[in-house]
């Protein structure tokens, strides 16, 4: 198993990857045109985020992505670990953890990183115990935020 940037090629598995992802977590349907045009967006543009899959044997069994957040008081970034995917079939095998690691490590070698940051649906407990285990906790934050409709 290896961990590797997205590519182009790599578009159609994570528009399923989020499709299963948002069904399974919130039972939320997302518009696949409109999703293929935000996964196309990222990987056209690193500014705005990047992904990441796992692959093995060729074949992906699950993503991330990231994005970056400026602190004004620690003079460096955060990412934001988001669009957490692993297949099914490859749940509880490590995968997950070697993503995270994968993450981890390019965050401890960067001097312009300060951490990693996430937020997980309330009722998502399986994944909150995964992200636990792994020593991700609590903020001293709490998220609100505003969607346009």
């Amino acid at each position: 198993m290896k961990i590797r940037p997205a590519i182009s090629s790599d578009i159609p598995k994570l528009v399923e990857f989020q499709i299963a992802m948002a069904k399974e977590t919130e039972d939320l349907h997302l518009d696949e045109k409109i999703l293929k045009r935000g996964v196309t967006s990222v990987l056209n543009d690193k500014q705005k985020a990047r992904y990441f899959v796992a692959e093995e044997d060729k074949k992906l069994i699950g993503c991330f992505m990231v994005t970056p957040e400026w602190s004004d008081w620690r003079s460096g970034y955060f990412i934001w670990l988001q669009s957490v995917y692993v297949c099914v079939d490859y749940r509880r095998k490590g995968v997950f953890r070697m993503m995270y690691e994968y993450l981890k490590d390019i965050v401890q070698d960067n001097l312009d990183y300060r951490g990693i940051r996430l937020y997980v649906e309330r009722e998502n407990q399986a994944a909150i115990n995964t992200y636990v285990k792994m020593g991700i906790g609590d903020s001293d934050y709490q998220m609100l935020e505003w969607v346009k409709k």
